[in-house]
């Protein structure tokens, strides 16, 4: 990265002109050689900490052991605190204990050696603690921001899982039900209508599966009709002419609710009218009935069929249950009073108790 060069230029910058300021300071060409040497090592202190970090100490230790442990070092050595703190951060749980043991076993011998007075020790101690606590903070920083990320990752995952199962499965099954129409009614004006439909569903799932993966894939951004809302829920009974009859019925003010619980309840409605379609045996009707009021949405689904007898939910309730719990709402799905099968659910108007 830039900036490591140019920590690397100043740092050097900084060796030479020491060098040529302190005249009183002994060795201090030899000093001044050995960080300008040294000073690279910055370069790789995120891939390599522990032996950037051990190669420093271990020559800025020969060279105090040539000039004498009573000499002191140039300022300029004090780069060294940017390795401890890298082997911190960026090295792995064993680099950074060897890392710290290796800096304050060197630092207690060369203080002991140095006869420095205590209040010196304690500065210096002071020093390298600050350099150490820094890097853990950051490492900890970085691990909550990393989890922060899995986790909205995870969610942008549920959410497109449902969203691709609430529009492209529920295109396919309108395609299966309508193929198994066409097969079923041997007049051909029927069979012609049913393929109309069949081809203008499948278009559609393919229109919508192929935005989707262009904003997967690459990123883009595309063009996709508004949202459905609860005023839209009467396609679904000019959706569905053949099989069960679909009556769907609205009540109570639906100005000033949330546009994420419009268009959840609409999809939710869809959802559980694609699944009495396909699984609620000698069905002949399906009603839909949405209720609002002052602080929630209610939506009811319910057949006049026999449901099936499977109690394990499939992808469909799954994706709903979470959309709904999402939503700060709750849903229940199960065998109606008398027949057939019912979903409620209830969502706030508002959108924010989630």
């Amino acid at each position: 990265m830039w900036r490591d060069w140019a920590l690397v230029g100043v740092l050097v910058s900084l060796a030479v002109l020491e060098a040529a300021l302190r005249t009183d300071f002994p060795w201090r060409w030899l000093w001044a050689a050995v960080v300008v040497g040294l000073v690279p090592a910055v370069l790789w202190r995120r891939t390599r900490p522990l032996l950037v970090l051990v190669v420093a100490f271990g020559v800025t230790g020969l060279v105090s052991l040539v000039t004498g442990h009573d000499r002191d070092e140039p300022h300029t050595a004090a780069f060294i605190l940017i390795l401890v703190y890298a082997v911190v951060r960026w090295g792995s749980g064993r680099e950074a204990v060897l890392g710290l043991a290796l800096v304050t076993g060197s630092a207690g011998l060369s203080m002991v050696l140095r006869d420095l007075p205590l209040v010196d020790a304690i500065g210096g101690l002071t020093v390298l603690f600050a350099a150490t606590a820094l890097g853990v903070a950051m490492r900890y920083r970085s691990r909550l921001r990393t989890r922060e990320l899995d986790r909205v990752k995870l969610l942008e995952r549920e959410r497109l899982a449902r969203d691709l199962h609430d529009t492209v499965a529920h295109h396919v099954s309108a395609i299966a039900i309508r193929a198994q129409a066409g097969l079923a009614v041997a007049q051909p004006d029927a069979a012609t209508d049913a393929l109309r439909l069949i081809e203008a569903e499948a278009t559609r799932a393919l229109t919508e599966m192929r935005a989707m993966v262009r904003v997967l894939r690459r990123g883009e951004s595309v063009d996709l009709a508004p949202s459905p809302r609860i005023a839209d829920l009467d396609q679904l009974a000019a959706a569905h002419r053949s099989g069960p009859a679909v009556e769907v019925g609205i009540t109570g003010d639906l100005d000033g609710v949330h546009p994420s619980i419009d268009a959840a309840v609409y999809r939710l409605a869809q959802e559980a009218v694609t699944n009495a379609q396909r699984h609620a045996r000698h069905a002949t009707r399906i009603e839909v009935r949405v209720a609002a009021d002052d602080t929630s949405v209610h939506l009811r689904v319910s057949d006049d069929g026999e449901g099936s007898a499977q109690t394990t939910p499939g992808y469909g309730l799954i994706g709903m249950f979470e959309r709904v719990d999402l939503l700060g709402g709750t849903c229940a799905a199960g065998p109606g009073r008398d027949r057939g099968w019912t979903v409620t659910a209830t969502l706030p108007r508002t959108g924010s108790a989630a």
